[in-house]
């Protein structure tokens, strides 16, 4: 958790003086935020845009274990788990909304730690905060963030517009964050046993981050922009590929084949799987976590980004009566299925 010897009781300052104080330094970058934090609400103008807006909830306990992840870290990442959300719509992320349940464990200091990992996402994606809400909490630290942005109409991807012939693709690489959380899960059981142990995390610096401080794929929004290419149908990866394949297929009515070995996995994330005595498909295919943009694409476009080292072609569009289906290394045929995060499964 936080340790810091001095500690300012948040009381001192009450909930004006709480907010004032932990977003005076956070700068306006969009012309579309008119007014941000400081009065009864926000003002926006995005003129001819179409808006964008999601919100994620992360409860302690649930969905972060504070026991080894760094307050900074989870502000990062509070933030950026939202505004994938707006770049799987095809979107450029502008403003947010911060809201904070605090218990009273939690001093001063250590909530403005979680507001450094706040500003610092505002900062590397280029985002306004503009507004929130702050109460104390009896059930632990909770956050909820509301992303804020915009795209033209003719921009905008939805979940349901995947056609038989589409391409599939994903960008980065998967799995690495769950195998990431099973590392750190195990060291805090060791830490527990012994409290002596130091966490050996040795060598696994990729996929720590890959579950501690993962980064949104605004790039690849760009990127598409700059092929010219509208993909058919998007998706974020937060809850396991094998999921959003499902929701995709599901929402436009159709059925896919995806091949095994065009499944991008980073080479750490498959020998640490290994070492834990896990298949780094089936992390890849329900871990979660990930936060690649998962999207559809038409033949056309192939050309375009074929040479694209960032994104794999891992399959295809097919109708529905044929299902969603992998093809094995050993070209045995799989029928996928969904077995990654389930919000209400606990």
């Amino acid at each position: 958790m936080f340790e810091n010897k001095e500690r300012t009781d948040i009381a001192e300052l009450g909930e004006f003086g709480l907010i004032k104080h932990l977003t005076e330094g956070f700068k306006i970058r969009h012309e579309s935020s008119i007014k941000g934090v400081g009065d009864d609400a926000a003002v926006l103008n995005f003129k001819d845009k179409e808006v964008l807006i999601s919100t994620d909830l992360l409860l302690e306990g649930i969905h972060f274990d504070l026991a080894y992840v760094p307050l900074m870290h989870l502000g990062f990442k509070a933030v950026q788990v939202n505004l994938s959300d707006i770049y799987a719509m095809n979107g450029i992320a502008t403003q947010i909304t911060v809201s904070i349940g605090i218990s009273s464990k939690f001093p001063l200091e250590a909530v403005e730690e979680i507001y450094k990992g706040i500003d610092l996402a505002c900062n590397k994606f280029n985002i306004d905060l503009i507004g929130g809400d702050t109460s104390t909490s009896k059930q632990g630290l909770v956050i909820s963030v509301t992303s804020i942005g915009y795209a033209e109409k003719k921009d905008v991807v939805y979940r349901n517009g995947a056609q038989e012939g589409d391409l599939l693709c994903v960008s980065g690489d998967l799995g690495g964050a769950y195998v990431g959380l099973q590392i750190l899960e195990r060291e805090k059981q060791i830490f527990l046993e012994n409290p002596n142990i130091q966490p050996d995390l040795e060598g696994k610096d990729y996929i720590i981050e890959r579950q501690l401080k993962p980064e949104g794929r605004r790039d690849i929004v760009d990127l598409l922009a700059q092929m010219e290419i509208v993909p058919t149908s998007m998706i974020d990866v937060s809850d396991g590929l094998a999921s959003e394949i499902m929701h995709i297929c599901q929402q436009s009515e159709k059925g896919c084949t995806i091949y095994e070995e065009k499944i991008p996995i980073d080479p750490m994330t498959y020998e640490t799987a290994r070492e834990l005595g896990l298949d780094p498909t089936v992390c890849a295919l329900n871990g979660g976590e990930d936060y690649e943009l998962l999207f559809t694409i038409k033949q056309d476009d192939y050309t375009k980004l074929k040479n694209d080292v960032d994104i794999s072609i891992i399959g295809h569009i097919t109708d529905k009566n044929s299902g969603c289906k992998m093809i094995s290394k050993s070209s045995v045929v799989h029928e996928l299925k969904a077995q990654g995060w389930n919000a209400f499964k606990l």
